[in-house]
């Protein structure tokens, strides 16, 4: 078993990712000795640098020296160059799934866990917990907009953290409270079936501590599965959910009024609250009830929860609000699955129903084009001008066939279908066609952000 201690200088491989940049946050306001790698710097490795972590650009061998262990990005390959040379020098080397029961030993760990949606849902949590006055650390896979952070220690008991399922990281959690938002495939390079991803998801569930207790939502077919699974072996579990009436908590009369959506929350028939989110989209409104219950099972009421839902603002890069020029408003989202593109389309649709819905798709990886083909080629038909730039391959090798100008072809029935080769041409089609009234929304889990700082920076 991992034991750390404050005499141990721990190297990241891959510090400014969403993940191990908020473990290296954690570890520096503990109080360790933090260095790290990546391909080039961020915000996110500027602010760890400016309180105290070493950090390099690039990657070399001699990054590592004087390290007492690595922690390695999954998107590290085994012959990674510092890999290797920690292992020449007999520096242990760990996964996030080896790495976080050190972490949080001690902890009662609330784990937020999905394939859509654990990030707000996790960043909901800790705002409401915040604004009860729980003070709970936390690590969450975007910047909290109401915080200003992607992690942090607080004084409280409560460590939330948002569970990741690649690489099966989520394994290497124990928590007293689980929420599950859904189960859908994804990640085919790591599952390589449904069937894989789902039972992946039930041993996160067998891995709660000695009574802890499970939140899952019941309008998903394989998260309500487990939920009556988990109960039927004598464990503990809640549901919430809109559609589904057998859930025990439920959100009701879902309305949308301009930017502000709002509904009444049901526990077994008794309403005990009423919601209102600047976010849109029936997702939003689940994975708001999810918190509220979350929230509800470490003290806080029902109307508490509420009241602090009104003031939460969107993680960076979910539903994000970049700005607008020239009457057109600018979006940034991390949706990089058929499912989140769509039902983010449908948010827009409800949010700005008297403009034109532009997007730009940054594809991320090949083997998840590859494998969701079908439906990224109908997840558009909610937009009435799509932009495709070259696929973001992350870990990832080219496979043949699997480009944006294929899917620009295989989504001819969308006649406003095109493909972007590069950043500037997507920007440059924006500056000139994309007239008011008009949104656009970006979808992207690599750097296509960009494109949103150079269409609001260049003059008109």
């Amino acid at each position: 078993m991992l034991e750390l201690n404050l005499h141990q200088r721990i190297h990241f491989i891959g510090i400014g990712g969403a993940g191990l940049s908020a473990i290296a946050r954690i570890l520096l306001e503990r109080g360790y000795s933090v260095s790290g790698s990546d391909l080039k710097g961020s915000p996110l490795t500027a602010a760890l640098a400016a309180d105290g972590a070493r950090v390099y650009v690039g990657h070399e061998a001699h990054f590592v020296q004087g390290a007492d262990l690595v922690l390695a990005t999954s998107a590290a390959p085994p012959d990674h160059v510092e890999i290797r040379a920690a292992r020449a020098l007999d520096i242990p080397v760990y996964k996030r799934k080896n790495f976080m029961g050190a972490i949080l030993r001690d902890c009662d760990t609330i784990a937020v866990a999905g394939t859509h949606g654990k990030t707000t849902t996790t960043s909901m949590i800790i705002h409401i917990l915040k604004r009860a006055g729980k003070d709970p650390s936390f690590i969450v896979g975007g910047t909290l907009a109401n915080w200003g952070a992607n992690a942090g220690i607080g004084k409280g008991p409560s460590f939330i953290i948002e569970a990741d399922e690649y690489d099966n990281m989520f394994h290497g959690l124990n928590p007293t409270l689980a929420v599950i938002t859904n189960v859908e495939h994804d990640h085919p390079d790591f599952f390589k079936t449904p069937a894989q991803m789902r039972a992946a998801f039930k041993t996160f569930v067998e891995k709660l501590a000695p009574g802890g207790s499970l939140i899952a939502c019941a309008d998903d077919e394989a998260a309500n599965a487990i939920a009556n699974e988990h109960r039927a072996e004598g464990g503990q579990a809640t549901t919430y959910g809109i559609s589904n009436e057998t859930a025990d908590w439920r959100a009701a009369d879902l309305r949308f009024n301009g930017e502000r959506a709002t509904a009444g929350i049901w526990r077994h028939g008794s309403l005990r609250a009423e919601f209102q989110l600047s976010l849109p989209g029936a997702h939003n409104a689940l994975n708001a009830l999810a918190a509220l219950v979350a929230a509800g099972e470490r003290g806080v009421s029902p109307e508490e929860s509420a009241q602090a839902l009104k003031s939460f603002r969107a993680t960076a890069r979910r539903f994000e609000v970049r700005g607008e020029r020239d009457g057109v408003i600018l979006i940034d989202d991390y949706a990089h699955h058929p499912t989140e593109i769509q039902v983010n389309i449908e948010a827009a649709r409800l949010r700005y129903p008297e403009r034109e819905i532009w997007v730009v798709w940054q594809p991320h990886t090949y083997s998840r084009i590859q494998q969701f083909w079908r439906g990224f080629t109908g997840a558009f038909q909610g937009a009435d001008h799509v932009l495709i730039t070259p696929v973001y391959a992350a870990r990832e090798a080219p496979i043949k066939g699997v480009t944006s100008r294929a899917l620009v072809e295989a989504m001819s029935e969308h006649g406003g279908a095109v493909n972007a080769p590069t950043f500037d041409e997507a920007v440059d089609v924006l500056r000139r066609t994309a007239r008011a009234p008009a949104v656009v929304l970006i979808f992207s889990a690599g750097d296509a952000n960009v494109i949103a700082d150079k269409f609001l920076g260049e003059s008109s």
